[in-house]
């Protein structure tokens, strides 16, 4: 009978049955007596406990993708009094300029853009859950108003997302090798760089600020798996204004998101504002 050895945490299987410990030293007595035995067959020692990894890839980086804002359209299949909503509703702004009525919820904080068609776009979502969460509640609200309301044609329209690459980059060096790549520092302080399949738009910064706009919170991953080998040949340490420049970016973010939440806590949300009883929402359709 053939048997095979097989290195698994330093103990090696021997023809009898038994362990003996192992050592890389093939004088080692051991090992000289598993390959005196003619009805064994070595097979070369390799660790089958983990996957090999890709020559190059040992010291690579985790990155943070920060979906920032997902926006979803849907449709009502009704006319909507655009007046009606305006003096009825609750969080919402007549803007008769545009022929559209804004309205706010607070969970999820969402904006919705509504017209008197029938069609609605929800914005301020951070995953596609939260996004088809609001557009229901949005369309309870009207149902609220005494509209007749159907939830219809929902799809997820555009997807942004933002990452930190540990590194800087030297944005000239790299729109200069890649065609691809549009660079008017006089425009805008950002490489432009398009993606064709997944479709999206990546807005590289020197600091190592990636921007992703994509059709689905997928479609931004993917995008920023495929820039990141493309960006690390011209990678560089970041100086003192990349750090503080990174650091004013994550600062105004933070302080428009809190601004923004504070306008939304000083108006009684309560009178209008959808049920959370999952039963009521799914009873639009």
């Amino acid at each position: 009978m053939i048997t095979a050895a097989f290195h698994k945490n330093g103990m090696k299987h021997l023809a009898n049955g038994n362990l003996n410990n192992h050592c890389d030293d093939p004088r080692d007595e051991s090992s000289s007596n598993i390959s005196k035995d003619k009805s064994s067959v070595m097979i070369p020692e390799q660790d089958y406990t983990q996957p090999p990894v890709p020559q190059g890839q040992e010291n690579t980086p985790e990155i943070d993708i920060v979906i920032n804002n997902v926006v979803c359209s849907f449709s009502v299949r009704c006319h909507l009094n655009l007046r009606q909503i305006a003096l009825n509703g609750c969080n919402v702004e007549y803007k008769r300029e545009y022929g559209m009525v804004t309205m706010k919820i607070r969970k999820p904080y969402t904006t919705a853009s509504i017209w008197s068609s029938g069609k609605i776009t929800c914005t301020g979502a951070t995953s596609e859950d939260q996004s088809r969460i609001a557009a229901r509640r949005f369309a309870r609200a009207l149902q609220k108003l005494g509209f007749k309301t159907r939830f219809t044609n929902f799809r997820i329209t555009n997807v942004l997302g933002t990452c930190s690459m540990p590194f800087g980059i030297k944005i000239n060096q790299f729109s200069t090798h890649h065609r691809e790549a549009e660079y008017e520092p006089e425009l805008h302080p950002g490489v432009t760089f398009k993606i064709r399949s997944p479709k999206a738009t990546l807005k590289i910064f020197s600091t190592g600020s990636i921007t992703v706009t994509a059709g689905s919170v997928l479609d931004v991953q993917q995008a920023i798996e495929h820039i990141f080998p493309l960006v690390y040949p011209f990678r560089k340490e970041r100086t003192k204004e990349d750090e503080l420049a990174l650091e004013q970016r994550l600062n105004k973010a933070k302080k428009r998101k809190a601004t923004t939440e504070l306008v939304l806590d000083e108006v009684d949300v309560d009178i209008d504002e959808p049920s959370d009883d999952a039963s009521d929402v799914d009873s639009l359709d």
